[in-house]
């Protein structure tokens, strides 16, 4: 245990933001470098070490978040690497985006604030990267069998780490221009600089990962024909089909899906462009849909130079404490104040979009809604609530539903659909192709990072077992597992 005493003596203490006048000037990341380590070691102090730590219930990595908060007060800091990396592929990945439901399930947030796994999980990470604890770790010798990864997410590279420090040949295929998925082009800079991928693919490319980029399987190669050349397959492709909103003036200029803005903004720090030929400057901006993703959006406006940025949420607005129906330990739905929230805009709940108007030249002018309520268990409109509000730039952030079919790989594999419109897959992760794997989003459906995470760790020890008849990898969760909710 690391002090017996921590949770009564320290209270909790999080990472600290730049001034928000400073930090929409740029777009690195929105904490004060180096400002966790001098209180990290009090933080860690306050894990008490329980009989039975519910963390690990609301994680699904199963990370050992006791025993790393230990090595952590104590300032072990190899240790607490390897503790953390015993479980976790992506730790600086997790620790920057993941929403936590490791401290949700914290018991000391029975009665008080939950322990800062979050800050204490990156600040092992980055200890350990600056004192090269990271490195490869490359296979001692080769099983001789081939593995194609399609998608660089979480899930992929998770997936493609674990099977080549396994000792089998792995290329992972994605088909942007470069590797990390949602992470390189929908995380926004200010959440996650791009640095912390790059050195990660660095690793990779040290242990024997190959990489694959501007290929997309189904388009450029059939998936047929891949599956011959490789002795097995994990789609690891993501849940890229978005959500979309069929309302009157849909079709106007200046409205977007948030995954065509996001990326555009990420393509300018990559260099690529000078400016992105999507921008909020000096523009009236409306996000629609009231999750990270939203948020992100909010973030990159206000950035962009936005003259205003309102973000719609169809849903009432959560409490800030955890509602009667929501108990310990169960990842609550709670009032967000993100970082983007804390640099402006307005937030709106209980709305709905009714239709878009646009000038005669087609493009977006102004967004009409009306107020919602709950009325027989459904959301309906309530008279005389209509009104419109400016919307020059509207990004539609409302979540996505399942994987792309547009491109053929689903059907070219002859891959099964779950109900959900998933692609299914058996207690292996394992689809009904022989071979062929899944793991993430493209079999989960839209979910967390660190779900993702697990889900590449959990099909890699399929894929093991398929090629070779037994696996020493982990398995950290089932397919049919999920969060710890009600």
């Amino acid at each position: 245990m690391a002090d017996p005493k921590g949770f009564l003596n320290h209270g909790r203490e999080v990472a600290e933001t730049r001034p928000v006048g400073e930090r929409v000037q740029d777009w690195n990341e929105v904490y004060v470098p180096g400002s966790l380590l001098p209180i990290i070691s009090k933080q860690a102090s306050r894990c008490m070490d329980c009989g039975i730590p519910f963390c690990h219930n609301g994680c699904p990595l199963g990370n050992l978040i006791p025993e790393w908060n230990d090595y952590a007060y104590r300032e072990d800091w190899s240790a607490a690497s390897e503790r953390l990396h015993a479980t976790n592929n992506f730790p600086e990945f997790t620790g920057r985006l993941c929403p936590a439901p490791c401290e949700a399930a914290c018991v000391l947030g029975i009665n008080q604030p939950a322990v800062t796994i979050k800050n204490v999980e990156v600040s092992i990470i980055d200890k350990a990267w600056e004192t090269g604890d990271v490195a490869p770790q490359a296979p001692e010798r080769l099983s001789g069998k081939t593995v194609a990864v399609i998608g660089s997410g979480p899930a992929g590279l998770a997936a493609a780490q674990q099977l080549t420090r396994a000792g089998h040949t792995v290329a992972v295929y994605e088909r942007a221009d470069r590797i990390g998925g949602l992470l390189r082009y929908g995380i926004p800079e200010f959440k996650m600089e791009k640095r912390h991928i790059n050195r990660r693919i660095e690793q990779m490319r040290a242990e024997g990962t190959k990489f694959r980029t501007g290929v997309e399987i189904g388009r450029d190669i059939d998936a047929a024909k891949l599956r011959k050349r490789y002795d097995a397959v994990v789609v690891a492709a993501g849940a890229t089909t978005a959500r979309d909103l069929p309302v009157p003036g849909r079709e106007l200029k200046g409205v977007y899906q948030a995954m065509e803005y996001l990326p555009l903004a990420n393509k300018v720090q990559e260099g690529d462009y000078v400016t992105t030929p999507v921008s909020a400057e000096g523009k009236h901006v409306v996000v629609i849909g009231g999750g990270d993703t939203g948020a992100d959006c909010v973030g990159t406006a206000h950035r962009q130079g936005a003259a205003s940025v309102t973000q719609l949420e169809i849903m009432p607005r959560p409490g800030e404490d955890r509602a009667p129906g929501q108990p310990w330990p169960t990842f609550p739905m709670l009032y967000k104040v993100t970082s983007a929230h804390e640099e402006g805009g307005e937030r709106v709940y209980s709305v709905s979009t009714t239709h878009f108007e646009g000038d005669e030249d087609g493009n977006v002018q102004f967004l009409h809604l009306v107020e919602v309520a709950f009325v027989d268990g459904k959301l309906t409109p309530k008279p005389g609530t209509e009104r419109r509000i400016p919307a020059q730039l509207v990004t539609l952030a409302m979540g996505f539903t399942g994987t792309d079919r547009d491109n053929g790989l689903v059907d070219q594999f002859g891959l099964d659909l779950d109900e959900r419109g998933n692609v299914a897959r058996d207690g292996e992760f394992q689809t009904n192709v022989p071979g062929v794997f899944v793991a993430g989003d493209a079999g989960r459906g839209q979910s967390l990072i660190v779900w993702a995470i697990a889900e590449g760790r959990s099909a890699a020890r399929g894929v093991d077992r398929f090629l070779t008849g037994a696996s020493d990898l982990p398995s950290p969760i089932r397919p049919t597992d999920r969060s710890l909710t009600v």
